[in-house]
This record gives C-alpha cells, structure tokens and sequence, in this order.
C-alpha cells in the first residue's frame, strides 16, 4: 500500500462538478493498493498516517501529527500510485490490485482511521475524481508500508 501524503489547508473531491469530499487543515491522501495488501497492511497504513508528525509545532518544528492537531483526513483511491514507467514511455498498472481487492481495503483503511479517531473525507472508488488542494506548505511525502 503506497499513499501520496500532502499537509493540506484544505482540500475537497468533486466529482461530475459536485464535491463528494472536503476537509479544512488536515492530510490529504492519494491512496493505492497493491496484490499483496491485506488487513494487517491497512492497519499498519492507517496508524502511520494517524501518527505522522509532518504538523508544525509551536517551535516551528514538524512533531505534531493529525492525531495530535485535530485535523481531518482526505482519503482519496489513486490506483496510479502503481503506475511502472521503468520500461517505455506508457505506464504499466500491473501493480496495482483488481477494483474489488482495492476498493474493499481503502474501505478499511478509511473505517480504521475513524476507529483511531480520524474525521475523514473520502473520494468515489473508480470514478472519475477532480482533487483540489491548497498545499499547507510544500510538505510532500510517499508513504509506503
């Protein structure tokens, strides 16, 4: 499981011109899943986003997570996450798991981090999403567990 992390001001999810998802200061969260993952992948996943400390403090220092800030989470499907470009100029998407393999384990994940304590956004699994964001600093991270 990889997810795209960015530290957000705010972000939302449209889609057919409609906002599906929005979250005020929190994480937004590009979330692929691979052949291998399972529940015990999604748990490890879903307490690495809860507790990454990428939220400044009050010495202007990243060690405060989403856990710590009362931040909402933005969880959005990105199959592309496993997009291989090592041969040619056409991505393969072979890592990336089946639809009914990964829509079933970002619906864990998002239950998980509710369980943990999250407010959480989601996008719609397989459609056609717009995601906006307005980065809260250029704090960018690949999370992979």
């Amino acid at each position: 499981m990889r997810a795209l992390v960015q530290r957000a001001a705010e972000a939302r999810v449209r889609v057919d011109g409609e906002v599906i998802g929005e979250i005020g200061p929190g994480l937004c969260c590009l979330v692929g899943v691979t052949h291998d993952d399972d529940a015990d992948t999604v748990k490890k996943m879903a307490g690495k986003l809860w507790n990454l400390r990428i939220f400044t403090d009050e010495n202007d220092h990243m060690n405060l997570s989403v856990a710590d800030t009362s931040g909402e989470m933005l969880v959005v499907s990105q199959f592309t996450l496993y997009g291989d470009i090592s041969r040619g100029r056409r991505p393969s998407f072979l890592g990336a798991a089946a639809p009914d393999q990964a829509a079933g384990l970002i619906d864990e994940l998002v239950a998980e981090l509710r369980n943990l304590g999250a407010t959480v956004a989601t996008g719609s699994f397989g459609a056609m999403m717009a995601v906006e964001l307005t980065n809260d600093g250029p704090v960018t991270l690949m999370v992979e567990v």
